[in-house]
């Protein structure tokens, strides 16, 4: 019964190892790449060919005795008002980051120094991330025979291996 149960696990493990896994890594975004987060910069221009994802982070830069980070709603976006912010990510050592947590519009601005009427005002889009892209059809037999091989090693090898040390180490507990 022990044996079977390892045997069991063994396939579960195989199973795991050989699944493929898709990794989908945060990215963290210099707001104003290296002319970070300032007056007199477009950060419209400067996020229009960019994609932000679900779990991206804002990085702000910036001034931390002349301006702040704060998000607010789209009207207050658009009038750089900075009367009632939904919220302030400014901690005060002018190095903010915004976690992109939720896929919904952020409207953030500088809500002090003037900074949203200097530009200082960045709209962005949160996504989804897209899903992984979809493998090619193999089409030739020498790479269908090696995927083949493939799946030999990645899952038959495995389960014989586990299958083996299972067999040796049920020997090694009846010698005990």
């Amino acid at each position: 019964m022990a044996r079977l149960a390892l045997i069991a696990a063994a396939v579960v493990l195989a199973f795991l190892a050989a699944a493929p896994v898709t990794e989908v890594a945060a990215k963290r975004w210099i707001v104003g790449d290296n002319k970070f987060w300032n007056p007199n910069i477009n950060y419209t221009i400067w996020a229009q060919d960019k994609h932000f994802y679900l779990d991206d982070w804002l990085y702000f830069v910036y001034e931390r005795n002349q301006y702040n980070v704060i998000e607010v709603n789209e009207t207050n976006y658009i009038s750089c008002n900075a009367d009632n912010p939904i919220a302030n990510w400014s901690r005060g050592s002018g190095r903010d980051v915004v976690h992109l947590n939720v896929t919904r519009h952020y409207y953030l601005i500088s809500g002090s120094g003037g900074g949203c009427y200097g530009g200082m005002k960045l709209d962005v889009l949160v996504e989804k991330p897209p899903p992984p892209p979809i493998a090619a059809p193999i089409k030739n037999s020498a790479r269908r025979a090696f995927s083949n091989f493939g799946f030999a090693h990645r899952f038959v090898i495995p389960v014989a291996v586990f299958t083996v040390i299972g067999t040796m180490w049920d020997a090694v507990l009846r010698f005990c």
